[in-house]
């Protein structure tokens, strides 16, 4: 699939769009005249070398005509993987970004941090069990508090478990039995 085709994948879906819009600090490499980035400067122009916040959207297109590098986003900064590192459950990601871990896998390759994908896939693994654990023993009132601090998937995940749980109780309770199949309940001819 060529990169166009890889970018309009999700088009449609709200989500993608919601993490295209996450803003990402950028500085210039050219000057662009008639472009107006911060609506209280008095000129239409961006010098080179100023550093502003722009779209993700529009950030990885400038950064594709080679126009802007894309510095790492603050959702992503030293102070948060410290506090990811001393105690993953209790980080308020939601906060720092809505979808992190999907934002993360887009920015990773434009900033040229490696060290972003094993971040992402430690954190994900350090909260993916008490995402599913509080998802089956947390009270309601617990749960909305709980649920403000994770990130969109994280969400996603919890209402999963809650909903597989929710079905294996009613089938346990009295959802569909095993049936005895039809073939087992007929005889056999007698060969001659």
């Amino acid at each position: 699939m060529n990169d166009g085709a890889s970018r309009n994948a999700n088009y449609y879906d709200l989500d993608d769009i919601l993490i295209e819009e996450e803003l990402v600090p950028v500085v210039f490499h050219k000057s662009a005249n008639g472009v107006k980035v911060d609506p209280s400067a008095e000129k239409d122009c961006v010098e080179e070398g100023a550093k502003v916040e722009l779209p993700f959207w529009l950030a990885q297109e400038l950064y594709l005509r080679q126009a802007v590098s894309i510095n790492v986003p603050a959702c992503f900064n030293q102070k948060t993987r410290r506090e990811i590192q001393a105690d993953a459950a209790n980080v308020d990601l939601r906060s720092r970004c809505q979808f992190f871990y999907e934002f993360g896998c887009k920015i990773a390759p434009l900033v040229g941090d490696r060290t972003i994908g094993k971040m992402l896939l430690s954190t994900f693994q350090m909260r993916y069990k008490d995402v599913l654990t509080k998802a089956h023993t947390v009270a309601y009132a617990v749960a909305s508090k709980f649920l403000s601090v994770l990130t969109k998937e994280e969400t996603n995940l919890y209402e999963a478990a809650q909903n597989s749980m929710a079905a294996f109780k009613k089938w346990r309770i009295g959802g569909p039995r095993f049936q005895r199949a039809s073939v087992l309940g007929r005889k056999r001819k007698a060969i001659e």
